[in-house]
């Protein structure tokens, strides 16, 4: 189980989880959900049905992906969905921005992260405070991806003792041959943990 965080919203976490997955990608945000959305799904029947992992839905916009959206589950819902999928296949964990409760449940879950970070001086701070959230949490990070760069900022690595992959701007991220490159090399990072 593999949970993609950051600390900052529309950063490119649920599109950075949707490259990154090969299996069921599970949306664990609770408050912004958007998975569905971007993955061309309907946002219920989800996290809160009865069998969630017999009603994941298989996206339309990333083939051969399942996807698990939200629906009207609360938190209790989606610790025990969280619990299920403990036995279940290599799942991707879209999580919640910030550092509430909520924002930690699928970190303590999983087996390791990916950070997800924008090039600016916040989404930077973010990044780093997001790592030191996930050891405190014993979730190992594999990388950063670091989304709108064609670099990664200096002394990233250094802060967060992660590997970074800048992952470059595009009208159409899930499509454009220049993120896929960048993605295919966020991959690698979690390939051993797959």
């Amino acid at each position: 189980m593999l949970a993609v965080a950051g600390g900052k919203g529309s950063s490119g976490k649920t599109t950075t989880a949707l490259s990154l997955a090969s299996a069921l990608v599970v949306d664990c945000d609770l408050d912004a959900p958007n998975l569905h959305l971007r993955a061309g799904v309907p946002r219920d029947p989800g996290v809160d049905a009865a069998n969630p992992i017999a009603t994941a839905h298989e996206s339309t916009t990333v083939p051969g992906v399942d996807v698990l959206p939200v629906g009207d589950a609360d938190g209790d819902d989606l610790a025990t969905t969280l619990d299920t999928l403990l036995e279940s296949r290599l799942t991707i964990l879209d999580c919640l921005a910030g550092a509430s409760e909520a924002a930690v449940r699928p970190l303590r879950v999983a087996d390791s992260c990916v950070v997800v970070a924008t090039d600016s001086r916040e989404g930077i701070e973010d990044a780093v405070k997001t790592v030191a959230m996930a050891r405190a949490d014993g979730t190992p990070v594999r990388a950063i991806g670091v989304t709108r760069a064609v670099a990664v900022p200096t002394g990233l690595a250094d802060a967060t003792a992660a590997d970074n992959v800048p992952i470059p701007d595009a009208t159409a991220p899930l499509e454009a041959s220049e993120t896929a490159a960048a993605y295919a090399t966020l991959t690698g990072y979690v390939e051993p943990n797959t």
